[in-house]
């Protein structure tokens, strides 16, 4: 890993040590930010009250990404530093960590000259986010003098604006700044040609050395008179030692990132509440877990990201919970990604049914099992399942079949005595005890035998397989509810293991497969104060931990259980925090460890609050599936359009008739409206 400098080394460990306690204590309680009236954007106005404010933010493309640490100090001038992430340039050991990372805070309006002087006395007066970060500053030129104390000038004569953002499909990171005189004379601006480059020791890379770039675009001196705009741009990019740099245009790579987000996330898979905090969390959460997707030498891999896990795949991130959710957006670089994720698993199939890899990295090129059998097979048995039935493509169905096939015999083989499935830990990877048969791993072969019934039965197979499937899913019921089902704490629940005796957050993963015994005290343990914080879930009782794909889960199955009004309080005040809280605008890894980062894959999960707890779609076919609407009572109606599942486009119109009545509009594009009356919480079928 390469560094030439460090956040704190930039800010000072003071400012860190603030920020993480703010998060710990009262985590984003602060209403920072507003939404734009367009909903398509977050905006901050900085005041004297709320700076100096530094924050995080993680941005991807196909060959790179960055995490952008950025903040407004007690002036109101804006700093960052960019830790800047090459995924396809590998570093030795090449194993998960191995991708190049270069973090840089060079300071690009301090190059500029103004009639011969530099550009000072910044006040940030706008900070935006909608895809990109947009900062929009007023400068004063040059320093006046009076005595031996220095002021700046008397009032600003530049309005600078810098939008920050990946390219979609190139190893760059641009930024564009925009410069309008606002001032009465008219300003010589000189832009330095500039070209930094950094080699990499050649023993450290897999290729050799590698050279990382900034370069300035658009270098020149311009007569800028009053009210006229400039613009030029600032690249960072890395490629191997030999190789030519690239010349790109930034202006151009903007609109292609603006492309991705207005027509491949804003017209798929819209979502429209009474709640614009609710209807504008998801949109940024379709950005986050679709713009991670790395395009490696072995296919398009999903990346969790956070400066560490890029070019690999994991049984719970990828294969259980984002790569489900694709085909409801219906992202062909997302389908294409989850469909690569699951070949990627099928690789590692045997005779023999030793335990599938946690993880497979660099590219491809190897794997990591560093915690045993995680109940790997049942993450990926569960997501193959409902990917295949969603994605409705009788082709990838049958080539993933197999795959299905094993992962649920590995499962069965490793039935205990008692029923259940025994793994050496879970997700969580040994930081929490799991016992040798957690409740995890149990629930989600469970849901998976479900979905490969399902999915036998569209690929025509022999009834005695559907059927084979469905009573060893019945069975396990019956050895999950004498295993797992308890008192813990005073709540009729379940225990997370043999042996556990505080509640446990992953207590929550029997609310969204199905399994709806103990569902009233389940509800009630999770939102209890043992578990349930600002911040979500404690992932265990009496800690502090916590984890956001924990409380996306239990959200979910809230909502599941038929309880949307309790859902919907959590689900509100969650998605403000992290949207217009101080950490923004993504729902985030884990406290304290990884510092909240953005990881995507947390983002997918956001989405399937919505598409599989508020609107209730199970996928029951290649063109079938269950329709189970919690709408909460203080919504008068829903809908959720361009849905992409089934090889389709249709929406869901919900309109409330009485208290207890919802009125379901299907409407498929091409074809006549299909109207239901039900009850509230009634499951309907539906079939194309």
């Amino acid at each position: 890993m390469i560094r030439n400098s460090s956040w704190i080394g930039f800010r000072g460990i003071g400012c860190i040590c603030l920020f993480l306690m703010s998060v710990q204590v009262h985590a984003d309680s602060l209403k920072r930010w507003n939404i734009a009236d367009d909903d398509r954007k977050i905006v901050w106005t900085p005041s004297i009250s709320d700076i100096p404010h530094y924050d995080h933010i993680e941005m991807s493309g196909e060959e790179m990404a960055f995490v952008l640490k950025w903040g407004v100090d007690a002036s109101r001038t804006f700093e960052c530093e960019r830790s800047l992430v090459f995924p396809l340039l590998r570093t030795i050991p090449n194993d998960t960590h191995a991708s190049l990372v270069y973090r840089t805070a060079i300071d690009i309006p301090s190059v500029l000259s103004v009639n011969g002087m530099t550009l000072c006395g910044e006040k940030v007066q706008e900070v935006s986010i909608d895809g990109a970060l947009n900062v929009r500053s007023l400068w004063n030129v040059g320093w006046t003098y009076s005595g031996t104390d220095s002021k700046a000038g008397n009032f600003p004569e530049i309005e600078m604006s810098r939008t920050i953002f990946p390219s979609v499909d190139k190893p760059l990171m641009c930024e564009i700044y925009r410069l309008v005189n606002i001032g009465r004379r008219t300003l010589k601006v000189t832009v330095p040609e500039t070209d930094v480059r950094y080699k990499t020791d050649p023993t450290r890379g897999v290729t050799g050395s590698y050279v990382i770039d900034c370069s300035v675009t658009g270098a020149g001196r311009f007569d800028l008179s009053p009210g006229d705009t400039m613009s030029f741009s600032a690249v960072f990019q890395a490629y191997r030692s030999g190789e030519r740099s690239l010349e790109p245009d930034a202006e151009e790579e903007y609109l292609h990132r603006m492309e991705f987000i207005h027509d491949d996330m804003d017209k798929n898979l819209v979502l429209e509440t009474p709640d614009s905090i609710l209807d504008t969390e998801f949109r940024f959460a379709k950005i986050r877990a679709s713009e991670s997707i790395i395009r490696t030498k072995n296919g398009y891999m999903h990346a969790p990201g956070g400066e560490v896990f890029y070019a690999a795949l994991w049984a719970n991130d990828q294969a259980e919970y984002v790569s489900p959710f694709f085909p409801f957006l219906g992202y062909d670089i997302g389908n294409k990604s989850a469909l690569n994720c699951y070949r990627h698993f099928a690789r590692f199939m045997n005779e023999k049914y030793r335990p599938l890899p946690s993880s497979i990295i660099a590219e491809g090129t190897d794997i990591w099992a560093g915690a045993g059998d995680r109940g790997d097979a049942a993450m990926i048995a569960y997501g193959a399942s409902r990917y295949l039935l969603a994605r409705a493509s009788r082709q990838e169905a049958e080539e993933l079949w197999p795959l299905v096939e094993w992962c649920l015999e590995y499962c069965r083989r490793n039935l205990t005595e008692d029923g259940v499935v025994a793994s050496d830990s879970d997700e969580l990877e040994g930081r929490f005890p799991a016992g040798t048969a957690n409740l995890s791993t149990s629930s989600l072969y469970y849901d998976a035998l479900i979905s490969a019934s399902y999915l036998a039965d569209g690929l025509g197979l022999q009834n005695k397989v559907s059927l084979s499937y469905t009573k060893q899913a019945a069975r396990l019921r019956q050895s999950m509810e004498r295993y797992f089902g308890a008192e813990v704490s005073g709540y009729e629940t379940w225990r997370y293991y043999d042996g556990n005796t505080v509640l446990r957050s992953w207590i929550c993963l029997p609310l969204v497969t199905g399994l709806d015994h103990h569902a009233d005290g389940t509800v009630d343990a999770l939102l209890g104060p043992e578990l349930m914080t600002d911040n979500g879930l404690l992932t265990e009782q009496g800690d502090s931990t916590f984890w956001d794909r924990a409380t996306l889960y239990a959200l979910r199955g809230i909502f599941c259980a038929g309880c949307p009004d309790r859902a919907l309080d959590v689900l509100h005040r969650f998605s403000e925090r992290r949207l217009l809280g101080d950490h923004v605008p993504y729902p985030v890894e884990a406290w304290p460890e990884g510092s909240q980062r953005h990881l995507s894959a947390e983002s997918g999960l956001y989405c399937r609050i919505v598409t599989e707890g508020l609107f209730g779609i199970r996928p029951t076919g290649f063109d079938s599936f269950d329709l189970t609407v919690s709408m909460p009572s203080e919504w008068d109606s829903m809908a959720l359009r361009h849905i992409r599942a089934f090889d389709k486009d249709f929406d869901i119109e919900v309109v409330r008739l009485s208290e207890n009545r919802l009125c379901i509009s299907m409407i498929q594009q091409g074809a006549a409206r299909v109207m239901y009356s039900v009850k509230q919480g009634d499951t309907i079928r539906f079939s194309f």
